[in-house]
């Protein structure tokens, strides 16, 4: 192709004047619409019916949003970037441009193409390396526009002969003519930028330090041969109109030539845009001394390229072995990151070789043994602790803690007060929380754990309460025995080291309590709302109601006669609960709008609508938000009768008619019975097993060594002071507490710290006391909050309840795999389980499970409800039975490995839900 141009006088041919008018993001598009690339007709226009391409908004001052190939990430600290423009007519048009993958612009339409992995013809690669091993290179330029690099390009070509002296002048002003940007980026009317992207989903965020490479290529009919340069700038600097984005530029390659010859300018283009967006060629040449270094760069980019002979692909999976070979290439081309790259501020220090990690549950053979060693590894730290907190990170975890603390509290707290007839509630659990976790913060090996009340622990104290119930006991006396047992228990196991007992709690147990506590938060929200049904009926006549009093809807109270076989009388008011209209149908509405509105916003955090910061935000806080409206609309609606959470004012008990704040070992309102003092050895052994799997599992989530905590953990330790804690408690009638997982991984994930860049790491956790403190302290002010927190309705408390059970489901294997059941193989994930085990071996471990599960719910809801964690216990020498009987222990790694990963707020699709065993 010849191209024909002229100079005249004044003519504005500036390559600085094209201005940008935004820093634009790329359009990636889908790579399954990528484009049939003519060879021939490289520079023809393409076909119009091109796919439509997705798109989202990302905000207008966002850097560098763009899409990576794996093999493409960055070259030493930045992301390699290339735009690739061809000399056509009197300007230089944008036709390709790199980011990993390849873009091509489609000038027929004046629209990118679709993101695609770069194809080249050998002919192309082998000529660019003819060309290039006679090119002028080149290095450590130091230039800061366009122009001042084109004008060292042309004296370094006529100083080695590679130009006439004629050709000068003309030259420069080739290199220099305008710039024919491409269509640049669509803004929207909010000011945003549209990017057109390859997949939604797994688009990443670029890294905000990026380099790019600029190359020209095409036909000049004045010069007599292809004349070659390679420069490599000393400083990546943003040249004023050179790119279509604001992106700092590292190299620069110009190819032009007659047409006459036998090269193809616009692949041999292709080829360079090409290696320049591959992190080993743009290494290379990035450390290159010498011209022949680059040439090499260049043979082994050839030598792990693929050639794929000139035969008809008939059908698309022809070309999957091609995948697998070429993965094993890369796999093979991969490498440690150059030790070259040491200097300035990209010094790399060689790290010194780290001793093994310790073991926090090695056993010593010491009595105490590991709980001194506790207590050494951590109070070392004791100090920075609290210096460590002055991080304004901290100060943002307290907001968000303290609100993912508070929730659960008031939610269990109403939930306590209605399966105990209000012996214990809001108040209760709210001071508890407050005053045990101040003290667990000030003195507990890992002050990162959030201690609170839990699923496992509210059907306990049902069950208690149940069994104390029948038997003519006093609960709130008995559970002092309980706590007393409690502390017994925990000395001796902390003595003895069993901490290590929890690496023989494996998936297998763990999966069947979590789903046996959802199906109980799900069946006892249902059971709610059918009792609701049942004192609220839906009849045609209700008894009339005296709307002068303040309170129409108050219940009926009536007195009943009691007499002691002493002679004694007592006399008990009892409430009755009036039939009211609409009462169940609204209950109804506020249970389910709290569960939807909860549950949407969980899924709205994960969504793509609004900037990533906000849209978590309102994810985090989807329970608060969710209760805010139910009280708004049981507020709207005046004329029907909903039952509120009972919380009394100030510090006070929930019932002050049948408690104080100290409760009579002895006997509160009648005598215990001396047997029962022995017997409640038998439910602190349950409960303590309750505690001891909530709490030592959350610490083997949280303490993982992927988050490169560095003060240690304390399973000793802080298993002795948690549970000492509620033996304690017990005695001013306040719940037994245990480490929230949900809590405690949402605490340790707003206290991450990541590192920059394409693929963010973990850098360290602000590991401190003061965060826990707070957020314990602010849970206990709270409890002064009772006039608003006496308007949430208990019916959307129950809402919560079930949004806790469902949402507990979704990080479960087990659950996967019920699904499985009736799922199409085809359908399958590609997970080992499913993969590397036999679909009848899997379902037949699933029916295991289920069976197990069946069992654990017959006892749960028959009169010896209170054993349910010791028959839980006995799942875990069932699994190791199985182990070698009936499925091999490779078929028991796939089935049954620990293959928890840590889960960030950043990663899409993912929640600490995921991560928690027990809701």
């Amino acid at each position: 192709m010849e191209t024909n141009f002229s100079f005249e006088e004044g003519s504005d041919m500036s390559y600085e004047d094209n201005d940008f008018a935004l820093p634009s993001p790329l359009r990636l598009s889908p790579p399954g619409n990528s484009d049939i690339y003519d060879l021939e007709r490289r520079s023809q226009e393409k076909e119009d019916n091109e796919p439509l391409m997705e798109t989202i908004v990302i905000p207008s001052n966002s850097e560098a949003y763009l899409n990576l190939n794996t093999n493409a990430t960055t070259r030493g600290d930045a992301q390699a970037y290339v735009e690739l423009n061809e000399l056509q007519g009197n300007t230089w048009q944008e036709t390709g441009r790199w980011v990993g993958y390849e873009e091509n612009f489609n000038s027929a339409t004046g629209q990118w193409g679709s993101s695609h992995v770069s194809y080249l013809t050998f002919k192309s690669l082998i000529q660019l390396r003819k060309t290039m091993s006679t090119g002028s290179f080149i290095l450590d330029v130091n230039a800061s526009s366009l122009s001042a690099v084109a004008e060292k390009v042309v004296d370094e070509l006529l100083s080695s002969n590679e130009i006439r002296a004629s050709d000068r002048d003309p030259l420069l002003r080739a290199l220099l003519m305008r710039r024919s940007q491409s269509q640049g980026p669509v803004v929207t009317p909010s000011g945003d930028i549209q990017m057109q992207t390859f997949s939604v989903t797994k688009r990443r965020e670029g890294s905000d330090n990026m380099e790019a490479s600029i190359v020209l290529t095409g036909v000049l009919d004045l010069l007599e041969k292809p004349v070659v340069a390679f420069v490599r700038l000393s400083d990546s600097v943003v040249m004023e109109s050179a790119l279509e984005s604001p992106v700092p530029v590292r190299f620069v390659f110009f190819l032009v030539g007659p047409s006459q010859s036998e090269i193809d300018y616009s692949e041999i283009g292709r080829a360079m845009g090409a290696l320049m967006a591959d992190w080993v060629f743009c290494l290379e040449a990035f450390l290159a001394q010498t011209n022949k270094d680059v040439t090499n760069a260049i043979a082994d980019f050839m030598d792990c390229s693929i050639v794929i002979p000139p035969t008809e692909i008939q059908e698309q999976g022809m070309l999957e072995p091609i995948i697998n070979f070429q993965q094993k290439i890369l796999r093979d081309r991969l490498r440690p990151t150059d030790t070259r790259l040491a200097f300035g501020s990209r010094v790399q220090v060689q790290e010194v070789p780290q001793a093994p990690r310790e073991d926090p549950l090695a056993r010593t053979g010491i009595p105490f043994g590991g709980m001194v060693k506790d207590i050494k590894r951590r109070y070392r730290h004791y100090i920075s602790d609290y210096t460590d907190a002055l991080n304004p990170q901290v100060l943002a975890a307290v907001i968000f803690i303290y609100f993912a603390a508070l929730s659960p509290a008031i939610t269990f707290g109403g939930l306590l007060a209605d399966k105990t007839e209000r012996m214990m509630g809001v108040s209760e659990l709210m001071i508890s929380t407050s005053i045990q976790g101040v003290i667990f913060c000030l003195i507990a090996a890992q002050p990162v754990l959030v201690i609170g009340f839990s699923g496992p622990l509210l059907v306990f104290e049902e069950a208690f309460y149940s069994f104390c119930t029948n038997q003519g006991i006093e609960y709130i006396v008995g559970r002092i025995w309980v706590g007393m047992w409690l502390i017994v228990i925990v000395i001796i196991i902390v003595a003895v080291e069993g901490s290590f007992l929890v690496r023989f709690i494996s998936r297998f147990t763990q999966e069947i309590f979590s789903i046996l506590i959802s199906l109980i938060f799900i069946y006892e929200t249902f059971n709610k709302l059918i009792k609701i049904f049942k004192a609220h009926p839906l009849v045609l006549n209700y008894e009339h109601l005296n709307e002068s009093l303040d309170n129409p809807f108050h219940p009926v109270v009536k007195e009943y006669v009691e007499f002691h076989p002493d002679g004694n009388v007592t006399v008990k008011e009892l409430e009755v609960e009036r039939a009211y209209p609409n009462t169940a149908l609204l209950s109804m509405c506020l249970m389910f709008g709290c569960f939807f509105i909860a549950y949407f916003l969980r899924q709205f955090k994960n969504g793509h609508f609004l900037p990533g910061p906000i849209r978590r935000l309102i994810g985090d806080f989807g329970v608060p938000i969710a209760i805010f409206f139910m009280i708004a609309l049981d507020i709207c609606i005046e004329d029907a009768y909903t039952q509120k959470l009972v919380v009394p004012k100030g510090v006070e008990v929930t019932n002050p008619k049948v408690r104080g704040w100290f409760i009579n070992p002895m006997g509160h309102h009648k005598p215990f019975p001396i047997w029962m003092m022995f017997a409640c050895c038998v439910p602190a052994l349950l409960v303590f097993i309750l505690i001891f799997l909530e709490s030592q599992i959350t610490t083997l989530i949280v303490s993982k060594p992927e988050r490169k905590m560095v003060k240690g953990s304390g399973f000793h330790f802080d298993l002795l002071i948690l549970v000492t804690m509620g033996g304690i408690s017990s005695i001013f009638g306040v719940p037994w507490l245990s480490a929230a997982t949900v809590r405690s991984v949402t605490h340790a994930n707003a206290l991450t710290v990541m590192s920059k860049g394409p693929k963010p790491e973990i850098e360290k956790v602000v590991e401190q006391r003061i965060s826990g403190i707070l957020v314990a302290i602010l849970v206990g002010v709270s409890i002064f909050m009772e006039p608003i927190l006496k308007m949430i309705p208990m019916t959307a408390l129950f809402g919560i309840f079930l949004y806790m059970g469902i949402t507990s489901l979704s990080g479960i294997q087990m659950w996967d795999r019920i699904l499985l059941l009736i799922t199409p193989k085809k359908y399958h994930p590609s997970d080992a389980y499913a993969t590397q085990v036999s679909t009848l071996r899997m379902h037949l471990f699933t029916l295991i499970q289920l069976v197990c599960l069946a069992v654990l719910w017959m006892v749960k809801m028959s009169a010896f409800s209170l054993a349910l964690p010791f028959v839980l216990i006995l799942t875990i020498p069932l699994r190791m039975l199985m182990t070698g009987r009936f499925f091999s222990v490779r078929e028991m790694k796939c089935l049954d490995a620990d293959d928890a990963k840590v889960n960030l707020e950043e990663l899409p699709g993912e929640d600490v839900y995921n991560e928690s065993p027990l809701p």
